[in-house]
């Protein structure tokens, strides 16, 4: 394929807004830290990356331990370079509490062109190194009021608002924290609309999750189990995407190129590419480190993964429903709009 027509692809060209109307019309709309989108204008998405990450632990963490400033600079030609790649939109998964900083997104998004997607919701993998403390004597449903609090009125004082809920889970069952920080997730699915995409250490707890959740009154197709690449039996991936979750290989990589492939092969031969979704889990500015230490870039899922797919025998149209439906799908809430003519 030319290079012209692959980027063509990607991008998928946005069209117009949706028009508002009366109760009870449904609009599908995502947000992004500059304000909702409709979710046509999504394009090609990245659905697992990070910009900035802070691993010092919840009761350390803070915004005085690095110069955003400095991170701004770092981070701004690696967006750049994946705008001119065909990447559309990015999800910047850092939670709260490991350097979550929608202010310093936004900043990226405006500078960039690109539409960056933050999150809400705590990461109780690592041991629970990086959930706060008042998680414990929490119920799930105060946890809950707090993530729809930002939901509604914003992260932090400020009007940019989540458009997905992260959490993260060790591998094998469920911890006692782990499963409350997942049925918290679940309330606030049940009250906002936005998609859970869980860190999930193996299969076992991806389908412990999904159990939770069904319990819970939430739908499969509201999950994303992140980090599906680690677990090492594939019928794993196929019997937790036929109960209808996402399932996110999003460790492409040089290293990784031919494990990620033969996954999405997998999937695809079982009838399930309409449940899959990949990323690169790159970028990562690591506080604490010189200049931030190593940061990988983003491009390597466009100019290599992608186009390996193609020659794999993959569509065009596979590549399509993989970087842009999929995403849409994970990314879109309904939001009820109220007629403005009363």
């Amino acid at each position: 394929m030319h290079r012209r027509s692959f980027l063509e692809l990607v991008m998928a060209a946005p069209l117009a807004p949706l028009k508002k109307s009366s109760w009870p019309t449904i609009a599908p709309e995502a947000n992004t830290v500059l304000g909702p989108l409709n979710t046509i204008t999504l394009g090609s998405t990245l659905m697992h990356e990070h910009v900035l990450v802070d691993f010092i632990g919840a009761d350390k963490v803070s915004p005085s331990r690095y110069n955003s400033e400095e991170v701004f600079a770092r981070a701004l030609p690696h967006l750049k370079q994946l705008l001119q790649a065909g990447c559309r939109t990015l999800v910047e998964c850092t939670p709260a509490y490991i350097g979550r900083d929608p202010a310093l997104l936004a900043r990226l998004s405006k500078a960039s062109g690109l539409n960056l997607v933050t999150n809400t919701g705590y990461y109780g993998a690592a041991e629970n190194k990086f959930v706060p403390r008042h998680a414990y004597p929490e119920t799930a449903e105060q946890l809950s009021r707090r993530w729809i609090r930002e939901f509604k009125g914003g992260i932090e004082g400020s009007a940019i608002r989540p458009g997905i809920i992260k959490i993260g889970v060790d591998a094998g069952k469920l911890s006692e924290i782990d499963a409350k920080l997942v049925r918290a997730a679940a309330l606030t699915h049940l009250e906002t609309g936005m998609t859970i995409a869980s860190h999930t250490g193996d299969g076992v707890a991806a389908l412990e999750q999904l159990s939770l959740l069904e319990r819970a009154g939430v739908r499969a197709d509201a999950f994303v189990w992140v980090h599906a690449q680690n677990e090492s039996q594939p019928e794993v991936h196929v019997q937790a995407a036929r109960k209808g979750c996402w399932v996110e290989f999003d460790g492409i990589g040089e290293s990784s190129l031919e494990q990620h492939v033969k996954l999405v092969r997998i999937m695809a031969d079982n009838g399930l590419l309409g449940r899959t979704l990949v990323s690169q889990d790159a970028g990562w500015y690591h506080v604490g480190e010189p200049d931030g230490g190593e940061y990988r870039g983003y491009t390597f899922l466009y100019s290599r993964f992608l186009p390996e797919l193609l020659k794999r025998g993959f569509s065009e149209m596979d590549v399509q429903k993989v970087m842009v439906e999929n995403p849409r799908s994970v990314l879109t809430f309904r939001i009820r709009e109220l007629d403005q003519s009363k």
